[in-house]
């Protein structure tokens, strides 16, 4: 059970970090540009919101397999399969709480004070420097709820876990798939244990989000 609780907190931070480091500039595109790509772009990224997960980790094996495109070049370059291993996890979990960072962050960058940010580079200030003096105080409660929605989504992931990791112990095997193979088993008390702590968490995250949203309402019509 423990294993379960620490390869599941294990893949939540690496994904949220990682979904950070690729969801922010994509964000950051997304609310900015008025290409013709913005739409079908939003619409991939948004995907897995409405697709079954067993339907997306089919293919995520498919490709990440031994005989599928990824799967073979990182065979090639690392000498091991990327199928039913914590790393192929890692990326399938990228891919399927995508929407719950990328979304969040693109509407708070899309409520910008636009005005201050164009004079911040008028007066010489490097990009990096807004970012950490003008975007991220104004946009983050949008980093805090897309901290905490990746973060909960990936604690509850089912689906694309079992398909692409399987239920190794101590390295693919999450509480989600503890749970399920503890009922199949009818070891109910440590089914119950484990939800216990998603359901609760879960409410937390939702209690979160809705005292952020309430605090922002609450300020925007002082």
């Amino acid at each position: 059970m423990f294993d379960a609780i620490l390869v599941t907190l294990k893949l939540a931070t690496l994904t949220v970090l990682l979904l950070l480091i690729v969801g922010t500039p994509l964000a950051w595109w997304l609310s900015r540009t008025h290409s013709w790509f913005k739409a079908p772009i939003e619409a991939l990224t948004a995907l897995p919101l409405v697709l079954p997960p067993t339907v997306l980790g089919f293919y995520l094996l498919l490709v990440m397999g031994e005989s599928g495109p990824l799967g073979q070049l990182w065979q090639t370059i690392f000498s091991h399969p990327l199928s039913f291993t914590f790393t192929g996890l890692v990326v399938a979990s990228c891919l399927y709480s995508l929407p719950f960072v990328v979304q969040p962050l693109q509407a708070a960058f899309e409520q910008l004070d636009r005005n201050e940010i164009q004079a911040a580079w008028t007066l010489g200030a490097s990009h990096l420097r807004t970012f950490t003096t003008i975007i991220l105080p104004q946009a983050r409660r949008g980093f805090l709820t897309a901290i905490v929605l990746g973060f909960a989504h990936t604690l509850g992931e089912f689906g694309v876990v079992l398909m692409v990791g399987g239920s190794i112990p101590g390295e693919t095997k999450v509480m989600s798939i503890a749970i399920y193979e503890y009922v199949e088993t009818l070891q109910f008390g440590e089914a119950h244990q484990l939800s216990m702590i998603l359901l609760g968490f879960s409410f937390l995250v939702l209690w979160m989000i809705y005292t952020v949203n309430r605090g922002k309402q609450i300020g925007r019509w002082a």
